[in-house]
């Protein structure tokens, strides 16, 4: 009898060498790009006294100067996760890169709040695309297991590192007089990604039939903006009673997305999902982490110039040193991808929990550096989080719709991180008189914020505990 030969490996599989080339390829230029959108994120904080004072901006003014990318990136997140899914996610990340860059280049040339507000609104939606990708991307080249919870770590560290990398950014290019400077730097920086990511990494398998969902996207995208609006609306003089109308038309149109997607055939985000209690888990612990965390933090750098006094640089040393050290954190959970996710997440919430109690200790005379014990717990916390959460938000939903899992999560965090950047304020700055008690009484609401922020990060951590997986049946 006549044997066939088999096939060699070469033929049926990519060599082990050319995997690893993707892999590394993948994983470093979506690292990188996931960087420069929290970089470009944070830079008017650390800047947003120079440049309110440049622009002219009032309190709605200055406020939409911090909320403006928020309301962007939570906005489009889920549309792009979807969208990348059917079109392809290569295609959907470098258009994102593109629109980052075009976004901070006209915040580098705004000579109004309201230009430079568009700026930021397109930055949003151009970060959007990146970051709901970022994570399908990873899965589709890295298997399930340890080698895509090593990726996740990284990519998870590559957020703890653009916060500290947007901070430095405004201090060496010359926060003060030189803010532009640092938006001019992202475009060009994201543009060069642009490239990169065209060149680089794969495209995804896409459906025969791109999927038809059009009342979902367009539901979505104004119920989001209605709510983020509404929250904002109060401190830029609209007024409650708009603000009020403003939520409420958002709780309603979010109650016709979730109809709309129940009736569709290929609806945008599969709401049966929201049943497994794994992707529920991984959603909660992102809401709470930019609600918590990430809103506390958001006005950190306000409160050390305007409370304590502090120069740019004194105060963007206390976020170097929180975003270090929840980079290394994340960054060294590469090496223990074995711990469990759902775990790993609660434990970042509790720890972090702690840390923000530990920031509520600023009064009248002190110097930045009495946060500094309370940035690194907090910075240990943060970066366990960040790790599992790049690892749960993928793996409790289908391979091809990796980038909706993905967008779901994010579109969690930067929800969050707007609501909680709003609250924040508003409990800061709610009690504060003028005159001279005004100090003492931002700090008094900076406390006030810190501890509530703790209480929040703790109960997110009971809750996703409490969400354990149902066991399986044998």
């Amino acid at each position: 009898m006549t044997r066939t030969a088999p096939p060699t490996p070469a033929a049926t599989t990519p060599a082990p060498a050319a995997v690893r080339t993707v892999q590394r390829r993948t994983l470093a230029v979506v690292a990188a790009s996931t960087l420069v959108v929290l970089a470009a994120f944070v830079t008017p904080l650390a800047t947003a006294v120079a440049t309110a004072r440049e622009l002219g901006a009032g309190p709605g003014g200055q406020a939409w100067l911090l909320s403006a990318m928020s309301v962007g990136l939570a906005a489009a997140l889920l549309v792009a996760g979807a969208g990348a899914d059917d079109v392809g996610r290569r295609r959907v990340f470098t258009a994102g890169l593109v629109l980052l860059a075009a976004g901070a280049g006209l915040t580098a040339a705004a000579g109004s709040t309201g230009v430079f507000v568009a700026g930021r609104l397109v930055q949003g939606v151009g970060g959007a695309a990146v970051l709901a990708c970022s994570l399908g991307l990873l899965a589709q080249v890295f298997p399930l297991g340890p080698p895509r919870a090593r990726a996740a770590a990284v990519w998870g560290a590559s957020l703890g590192a653009g916060t500290g990398v947007g901070g430095l950014a405004a201090v060496v290019l010359d926060g003060d007089t030189g803010w532009r400077a640092t938006h001019a730097v992202t475009a060009a920086a994201t543009l060069a990604l642009a490239v990169a990511a065209r060149l680089l990494l794969p495209e995804s398998p896409r459906p025969r039939r791109p999927r038809v969902d059009v009342a979902g996207p367009v539901l979505l995208v104004s119920a989001v903006c209605c709510l983020l609006v509404g929250l904002v609306a109060p401190r830029s003089g609209a007024g409650t009673a708009t603000g009020a109308a403003l939520l409420a038309a958002g709780v309603l149109l979010a109650a016709g997305f979730v109809l709309a997607e129940a009736r569709v055939r290929a609806p945008m985000v599969d709401l049966a999902l929201f049943r497994v209690r794994g992707f529920v888990a991984a959603n909660v612990g992102a809401l709470v982490t930019g609600a918590a965390t990430v809103g506390l933090m958001s006005y950190l750098a306000t409160v050390l110039q305007r409370g304590l006094g502090e120069s740019l640089l004194a105060t963007t040393v206390p976020v170097v040193v929180w975003s270090g050290i929840a980079t290394a954190t994340s960054w060294g959970l590469r090496w223990v991808p074995a711990l469990d996710g759902r775990l790993l997440l609660a434990g970042g919430l509790a720890v972090s929990a702690a840390g923000l109690a530990a920031l509520a200790v600023l009064d009248v005379g002190d110097r930045g550096t009495a946060v500094l014990p309370g940035l690194v717990v907090l910075g240990v916390g943060y970066g366990a989080a960040n790790a599992a959460l790049g690892r749960e938000a993928v793996a409790h939903v289908p391979a091809e719709r990796a980038a909706m899992g993905s967008g779901a999560n994010n579109t969690a965090r930067y929800l969050g991180a707007a609501v909680g950047a709003t609250l924040v304020v508003l409990l800061v700055t709610a009690a504060a008189p003028g005159g001279a008690g005004a100090t003492t009484a931002l700090l008094d609401g900076w406390d006030a914020a810190a501890l509530a922020a703790a209480g929040l990060s703790a109960a997110g951590a009971l809750a996703v505990l409490a969400l354990r997986p149902a066991r399986r049946a044998a």
